[in-house]
Parts: C-alpha cells; sequence; structure tokens
C-alpha cells in the first residue's frame, strides 16, 4: 500500500513532465525553442516536438503571408507636385533564427515598425526621383515603380529574416492645402476659358454687327444713288417738258411759272411781302392780260 501511495505521485509527476515537454507545431507556423534567451533549436516542418520542461520554452511564428499597411506620406515628385500615398506591403519571415535575433522580444509589431522605416524611405526615393512626375505615379507606369520600391526593400529587409513579396500603392491624393490650391486653379482656368468663351462671342457679335451696318450703309448708298438717278431723270424729263411748253407757247409758260411763284410766295394767312407797286413780280396782276407780252397772245 504504501509502495502504491509512492507509485501514484511519481508517475503524476513523469505524465505532468511528458506533458511539458511536448508541443505541436502547427503546418502554419515555425518554432523557436529557447534557453535562458538563446536559441537551440529552429523547428520548420509541422509536427510533433520535444523541450526541456522548465528550462526551455517555445516562441512561434506564422510561416503564412503577412500584410502591412503604412502609414500615409507626403512624397514630392520631380514636378513638385506634392503628394499623400498610402501604400501596403506583402511580406513573410522566411528566417525565424535571423528574425528573432533582429526583433528580440517585439516579435511582429516591432518587424512592422522596422519593416515600415524600410518602406517610407523607399517610396519617397523611388518616387521622387529624376524622370518621375504626378503623372507618372498616377497611370499605369507606376507598375514598374512599385517593382523598385519591392526589390530596394526586399535588400533591406533580408538582414530582419523578412522577405517582401509585394509593395503597392493603396491610395494617392494631394495634400489638403494642395488640394485647396488644385480647385482654385482649377477654377481660375474654367473663368479664363469662359472669359476667353465671351471675348470670341463678342468679336463675332462684333463682326455680324460691323457686316449688317456695312450692309446697311451699302443698301442705303445704292438707294440714294439710284434715287439720285431716278430724281436726275426725272429733273431732265421735266425741264423736258417745260422746254417744249415754252417752245410751243411763251406767253403760257411765262404766265405758268408766275402763278407758280404766287403760289408759293403767299403762303399761309400771314404771309407779307413789301415790294414797289410797279415790281414786274406782279405784273399779271397789274395787267391781267400779260402786260406787253400779253398782246400778242390776244391776237
Amino acid at each position: 500500500m504504501r509502495k502504491i501511495t509512492i507509485l501514484i505521485p511519481a508517475v503524476v509527476i513523469a505524465i505532468a513532465l511528458l506533458l511539458s515537454s511536448v508541443f505541436v507545431v502547427d503546418e502554419r507556423q515555425r518554432a523557436l525553442v529557447l534557453q535562458f534567451g538563446q536559441i537551440r533549436q529552429v523547428i520548420e516542418e509541422p509536427g510533433l516536438a520535444f523541450k526541456i520542461p522548465f528550462i526551455q520554452e517555445v516562441v512561434y511564428y506564422d510561416d503564412r503571408i503577412l500584410s502591412l499597411d503604412t502609414a500615409p506620406i507626403e512624397v514630392t515628385p520631380s514636378d513638385d507636385r506634392r503628394l499623400v500615398v498610402d501604400a501596403f506591403a506583402r511580406y513573410r519571415i522566411v528566417d525565424a533564427e535571423q528574425f528573432r535575433l533582429a526583433v528580440g522580444v517585439g516579435g511582429l509589431r516591432e518587424a512592422e515598425r522596422l519593416l515600415e522605416d524600410i518602406l517610407n524611405p523607399q517610396i519617397r526615393v523611388v518616387l521622387g526621383s529624376d524622370g518621375v512626375t504626378s503623372n507618372t505615379i498616377l497611370s499605369s507606369e507606376r507598375a514598374e515603380l512599385m517593382e523598385r520600391i519591392t526589390e530596394q526593400a526586399r535588400l533591406r529587409a533580408l538582414p530582419l529574416g523578412l522577405d517582401v513579396l509585394d509593395v503597392r500603392l493603396k491610395q494617392t491624393a494631394l495634400p489638403g492645402q494642395n488640394l485647396r490650391a488644385t480647385f482654385e486653379r482649377m477654377e481660375a482656368e474654367r473663368q479664363r476659358e469662359a472669359t476667353d468663351e465671351r471675348a470670341r462671342g463678342e468679336e463675332a457679335a462684333q463682326r455680324v454687327r460691323a457686316q449688317a451696318d456695312r450692309t446697311v450703309v451699302e443698301l442705303v448708298s445704292e438707294a440714294a444713288r439710284e434715287a439720285e438717278i431716278i430724281r436726275g431723270e426725272a429733273d431732265g424729263e421735266r425741264n423736258r417738258i417745260f422746254a417744249e411748253a415754252f417752245g410751243a407757247n411763251p406767253d403760257f409758260f411765262e404766265f405758268y411759272r408766275s402763278m407758280t411763284a404766287y403760289e408759293r410766295a403767299l403762303q399761309g394767312r400771314n404771309s407779307s411781302m413789301v415790294m414797289t407797286p410797279d415790281s414786274e413780280f406782279f405784273e399779271f396782276f397789274a395787267n391781267p392780260a400779260g402786260g406787253s407780252s400779253a398782246a400778242p397772245a390776244g391776237e
């Protein structure tokens, strides 16, 4: 009975020691066996593994592809048009031992901080290099820029035990003050275009009005010329008729001209004329028969 009493605790202790010495590595993980903070074993294959209980500990690291979103940063391309870029990276822990030595107990959080310190300067260097403009960054050509950033970040991340697989720009935008300046510049450009359009419209209207005024002047001038021609022809015809009438009967023609002169001179109710009674103007009033020149006509 005493042996059984002693055996049971021993078995329990043995089982406890066995369980504490066994651990499982998942296929999505890598493991490091540490003893007093020093790396004693690197386990890369999944399955059961053993460690010394209470002396050694196991640290697990993810063996899958991981993602890191960087904080937005400002870059200045060669055209001095500042942009705010927000990138993300895909990376993987390829050397667990080197990774542990580089980040210590900080783990993934410290690794992402160090990786971001690598990515941000490379993004600034590549996007700010000669020949790279804001239009290049916003066009399909930025895929080549991302490859350059990836290659340079990969070289600098290898000492951390990391392999940078890909870097991509998640968002590209203008800074707040640049955005306002861009809007103001666009507004000024639209106002300039509107002013140009109005000026062109006013110029076209002036041409139309000038053409219309010219047409009016030409039509009026042509009409006035034709009127003068017609008036001249009428005056000529009138003078011809007068000449014929004078030639046919000079006394009658003289009498007609005198009557016309009386009619034009004595218009209105208050017409007044001052002249001598023997004036030739009143020849036909003094001698209705026409004076000395009327006698031949009476004959």
